[in-house]
């Protein structure tokens, strides 16, 4: 996860070479668990080349964790407050989130390699996301959709955000889920971030096709210790439910196909309309900024885009509608939510000109439902680690390892009552739609 708004111009994002040797800090900064070469340099140098001004000098750096355990999985992020003068002399104070690597851990950093994930970000953020806000524009649009990018640092694999709490956006409660209103606003934006790829990606000789490193994807299964660990940990908890006996099997007999049926979930069908998936939608990858009096979202913003792949609207339709909703939606309402995202796309894509041919609603159903498994897996294995409560060994050591500790944690997840009482009502739906079938 990261934080902020969108930069304007593609070439109003610094990159900065490896920090210098540390300079002693000031001695009004706080350091607290932040990364070795997170110093007053290296911020100091950020600052200056985002504000082009080579006299910053910071007085004050306090330095935090962003989030506690359990809250993200990929990557680490730390919450940075800088007091610091100008050339002109007047002092400024700037709120950032500085997103990184896990760059201490072998195992993650392993794991995650073939993914790529944080050059394939950096690169979003850098050149995709300006040209899809440029979309916009040209239609008249002006909605804030993305996170404002201060630095993108290659040597380091490190993303500085302008931390949006200090506009008052928060993270929602990923234990409780998004009301319709919030649902409606995430979906909007979504509606206009993938109508704008499809747009940008025949504009420009199919440029974010390379994008092909999903959650499931053609060229690793890394990830798989983390998916079938879960599926195990499923059938074992549903085999203790009195008449639940079927399905608990029907997942046992999964895990042999399990990867492929995801894999084809993110491949590719030609002739159907594809855009530039977000890859990890879901509750804690929006930042909400809420009415004070009302207590209502007024505005989101959509962050993190490690996963991010091009394929079909239904890898974040049906990840993030059966991962992010409270109860009775995420049960009732997903439907009329597609429908209403289906509205926007549609129709921001006939704004932009899109000379592909649009599908209508019924066209439209007929290609998502093609994915229909990926709504069944994030129930089933997605849903439980987002909602889960038990955050002592909550880390991606515990999702991706097979070792008892990793096991305790995996089944843990599935002793929440939120994920039960899910499972317990759309098991027997998936089953009759055959999600739960081998030889689907």
């Amino acid at each position: 996860m990261s934080v902020s708004d969108l930069i304007g111009a593609l070439d109003a994002i610094p990159k900065l070479s490896a920090a210098a040797a540390p300079a002693a800090s000031s001695s009004n900064s706080v350091f607290m668990d932040a990364p070795d070469w997170l110093t007053e340099t290296y911020m100091q140098d950020a600052l200056r080349d985002f504000y082009g001004d080579q006299r910053i000098k910071i007085t004050c750096l306090q330095v935090h964790p962003a989030l506690g355990k359990g809250e993200n999985y990929g990557g680490v992020l730390t919450r940075v407050k800088a007091q610091f003068t100008r050339r002109d002399g007047t002092c400024q104070i700037g709120h950032y989130i500085v997103k990184s690597t896990f760059e201490s851990d072998e195992f993650a950093r392993n794991a995650m390699e073939p993914y790529d994930i944080f050059n394939r970000e950096m690169n979003i953020y850098e050149e995709v996301l300006p040209k899809l806000k440029a979309l916009l524009h040209e239609i008249g649009d002006g909605e804030e959709i993305f996170a404002e990018t201060m630095t993108v640092d290659y040597d380091r694999s490190v993303l500085i955000f302008e931390d949006l709490s200090a506009r008052e956006f928060v993270m929602p409660d990923r234990l409780t889920g998004l009301d319709l209103k919030l649902a409606r606003l995430v979906l909007r934006k979504l509606a206009k971030m993938h109508a704008t790829s499809a747009v940008l990606n025949e504009r420009e000789d199919r440029a974010l096709e390379s994008y092909d490193r999903g959650m499931f994807n053609r060229h690793t299964d890394n990830y798989a210790p983390c998916f079938l660990g879960m599926l195990q940990a499923a059938s074992r908890r549903v085999a203790q439910w009195p008449g639940y006996e079927l399905y608990a099997e029907k997942l046992e007999a999964l895990l042999p196909v399990y990867m492929e049926l995801g894999k084809r979930v993110f491949d590719v069908c030609p002739g159907q309309i594809n855009v530039l998936a977000h890859g990890d939608l879901w509750t804690n990858n929006v930042l909400v900024k809420y009415d004070k009096e009302t207590g209502e979202a007024e505005n989101v913003i959509i962050i993190d885009f490690q996963y991010a792949a091009w394929g079909s609207p239904a890898i974040d339709l049906f990840y993030f509608l059966n991962s992010s909703l409270e109860f009775d939606l995420h049960l009732n309402n997903q439907e009329e939510l597609i429908h209403y995202y289906f509205n926007i796309f549609s129709d921001t894509l006939r704004k932009l000109s899109f000379k592909a041919a649009i599908p209508n609603m019924h066209q439209f159903h007929q290609q998502i439902q093609q994915k229909a498994f990926y709504g069944m897996h994030t129930t089933i294995s997605i849903f439980p680690i987002q909602r889960n409560v038990e955050t002592a060994d909550a880390d991606f050591n515990a999702l991706m390892q097979n070792n008892q500790r990793a096991i305790n944690f995996k089944n843990a997840c599935y002793g929440n009552p939120a994920s039960q009482r899910i499972m317990r009502q759309l098991l027997p739906k998936f089953e009759q739609e055959g999600l739960l079938d081998a030889d689907q």
